[in-house]
Order: structure tokens, then sequence, then C-alpha cells
């Protein structure tokens, strides 16, 4: 069988690469792909992204289905049109897309259903917004309300910092239609985790557990980001917490869809916020909603696989995923994203990554933002490469992928030295 992955990112090499590993496959083709899927042997770049393109790509090749990957074809209604044409696809449609495509959109739904989230209020106004703010003080978080490539939240410690967060999404512009309307959360505390499912509009498969670093910075510290490291499992969700967020979360949010008259079939991420306490009476809220899968989490969900995953979407695309069954390793898999200098405000491209590790079975090297240029490997993006491993604990996970980075080079990289930093500590709470 022959398949089509969309999208260029590390989430989307991660998917491709363990698509690959199936006797099924003939080939994985990754629409544009990227620099690491142009240099694997299992995968073939399709420099295709228009819609129309893919579609006819999709037809004359015989794919057997569609996987997308970004946000953003997500939106734009790719799946209606794939659907349209009578060509199987795994995402949700445009108008199940608002989950992730208009923050407001979310946390009304959110209200309206009774599922738990931080109070809000949003704002086209920018006077409003930052009245809004001194009145509520800090900390706060400020959200642009559409797309706006993991750089459209800010929590921000002081009043000035969020008015300045105003500032920057209603008024200089430069988030495009993404910064029209901002939403005003209350700002949460606890310990985030990212909680993934496959849907097929009536039933749910969880993927893994995971949890991500949203901070440039050691310590969580600096701005946020895209992301830049994630491990799975998460030891903060313990199975009492997973039962919880099945209940309490995910499939009222399910359940939801289906009675606005939206099924949602695709990837949904929930970011939760986890409070402290017993896991029987620990707050669960939800931060955000992703429609497809996390970025950099996809990667060490991934590693973990050991089914034929092509076999798992063919039941989602079928509406059958109640029958559908993963079978996890019960190693740790740990990601270290590697960014460009300059990221996440304005990162620097056209490196050349002079290093890297050969991939191992423990061990392999996710590319993002990179580019084969005249053979040679470039960075053309902030987050470049996820240097992911598979180990027995959460310690030996993170020497090896620190062994890794250390045999990986490009002018200007910065990573985080600290990812996995809270399931070293034993810190649940």
């Amino acid at each position: 069988m022959k398949i089509l992955v969309i999208g260029s990112g590390g989430r989307e090499h991660a998917l491709s690469w363990q698509l690959a590993q199936s006797p099924r496959v003939q080939t994985v083709y990754v629409a544009p792909g990227n620099g690491g899927t142009a240099l694997s042997d299992q995968l073939k770049n399709v420099p295709l992204t228009d819609t129309d393109a893919l579609i006819a790509f999709a037809r004359d090749e015989k794919i057997a289905y569609t996987i997308v990957g970004p946000e953003a074809p997500l939106a734009a209604g790719i799946v209606d049109a794939f659907q349209s044409a009578g060509l199987k696809i795994f995402g949700p449609t445009q108008a199940a897309a608002q989950l992730e495509s208009s923050k407001d959109y979310a946390k009304e739904f959110l209200v309206r259903h009774n599922i738990p989230t931080a109070a809000y209020q949003t704002f086209t106004d920018p006077a409003q917004a930052k009245a809004h703010i001194t009145a509520e003080g800090a900390p706060i978080v400020v959200k642009a309300d559409g797309l706006a490539a993991g750089k459209g939240v800010v929590v921000a410690s002081s009043v000035q910092e969020a008015c300045d967060a105003v500032d920057q999404m209603l008024g200089d512009g430069s988030l495009g239609a993404a910064g029209a309307r901002v939403v005003i959360e209350e700002c949460l505390l606890g310990e985030e985790a990212s909680f993934i499912v496959m849907c097929d509009g009536q039933h749910v498969l969880p993927l893994a557990t995971s949890q991500d670093h949203k901070r440039l910075n050691d310590n969580d510290e600096g701005p946020n980001t895209g992301g830049m490291g994630a491990y799975s499992p998460a030891p903060v969700i313990t199975p009492a917490l997973h039962n919880r967020i099945m209940r309490e979360i995910i499939n009222p949010t399910m359940a939801g869809m289906t009675r606005d008259g939206i099924p949602y079939a695709g990837f949904l991420y929930a970011g939760l916020m986890i409070g402290e306490g017993p896991d029987a009476t620990r707050s669960l809220k939800v931060l955000e909603f992703n429609c497809r899968m996390g970025d950099p989490e996809t990667q060490p969900i991934m590693m973990r696989i050991k089914s034929d995953l092509t076999e798992v979407f063919d039941l989602a695309i079928a509406g059958r995923l109640d029958e559908a069954d993963i079978e996890w390793d019960r190693r740790t898999a740990l990601g270290v994203v590697m960014a460009a200098s300059g990221y996440p405000a304005q990162a620097r491209t056209g490196d050349v990554i002079s290093r890297l590790p050969d991939n191992t079975d423990e061990c392999v090297i996710f590319h993002a933002g990179t580019k084969l240029e005249d053979g040679i490997l470039k960075t053309s993006g902030g987050r470049v490469l996820c240097v992911t491993v598979l180990a027995d604990s959460v310690k030996r996970a993170q020497a090896a992928a620190y062994s890794a980075i250390s045999q990986t080079h490009f002018d200007g990289q910065q990573y985080r030295r600290d990812i996995g930093w809270r399931a070293v500590a034993g810190k649940t709470s």
C-alpha cells in the first residue's frame, strides 16, 4: 500500500517513519517533507502543498489513505476536499478543526458543554482588553484567537507584559488574522500534560501519555515556544487520572461535538493543567485543544509503538476504532529539540548541519526545520531536530539523548539540558 502524509515538521517525520516500519507499506510519501525525510530510504518527498494538486497526486498514485499532520491545512478544509473527491483521509473537517483554529470557539464550546477550563473573556478592542487585564492583575494569559504557529500564547507575569502582548496581537498586525481577537484567561497553576487520542466520529483510542516542555530555557524559564522537548509516558497521569480525563474531558468533548452536529474524527490533543492533591480530587482543566498530534510529543510516542500503525489507521478511517489496540514499548522515550539561533523570536536559517549521529533502534534523529540543498543539509526553521531515544528509565534516556546531541552540530544551535526533569525529580504535583 501507499500512504501520503501531509506536512514538513518533526511530527510528520516521526509519523512517516513509524508507518514505514509496516511490511504492508510500499511507499510513504511526505508532502512536502523536509531534509530528513529526503535523506530516508523509506520515505519519498513530494513537493506539493496545494490541495487540488495533492488530490490529483493521491488519485494518480492510488494512495490508500492520507494523514494530515499540521493544523493549517486542517483549518483550510483539506479533509472536506479529499472526502468530496472520494478519497480516504484521516483528520477533522474544517468545522471540527475550529477547536484549534479559534481559541474563542474552543472556550465557548468548553463552557457550554460543562468541560472544565480556565475562566476567560474575548476582546477585539485593545483598550477594553487592557482594562480587563488591569482589573484582573497578573499572572494572566493572553492568547491570539487564531493559528499563530506556536507564537500566539503569552503567560504574562506582570500587567505590563500582558498589555504589551495585547498591543502585539491586536495592534501591530504581526499575527495577521490570527490576532484579530484575543482571549484573556486566568493563569492556572499545576503541572501540564499532553493527552492525545485518535477519534473516528464515534469511538476513541487513547495514545500513550506524554509531557512536553514549552519554555525555551532550563527550569521552565524564558519565552513560550512550540515545544523544546517531550517524554512518554508521563508519570503525572496515573491510571486513576487517565480514567478521569477520559470521563470528564475526552468523552464529553466527543459527545458535545456530536450534539453540535460536528462529529469529530482525527487526532485530538488536549493540553491539560493538573492541580495538586490526591488523584480523585486533583483539578483537571483544559488549557487548549489541538486538532492534530503534538510536536514534539509525537516523536517519543511514535518511538514507543510496537504495533502496525497502518492497521490502526485502517480501522480509524473505517469508523471501527473500537476494534483497534496499540502495543506500547514499556521503556521511556525522550526527545530533545535542537532549535536554531534566534528561536522563537526570529530564527536564523541556512546554517549547515555538519554532524549527525547515525540512527539506531534506540535513537532516531527526527527532522523538522531542515532542507537538503544541493546535497547539503541546512537549517530551514526554528525547531530544527528532535533527538529521540528509548531507554529503561528517564535518567538513562536523558543520558542517551544528550550523548547523541554531543555528536550533532550546526552553528547557533540551542537546546534545553533538563528535558524530563519532572519525572526524574519524582514530581507528580
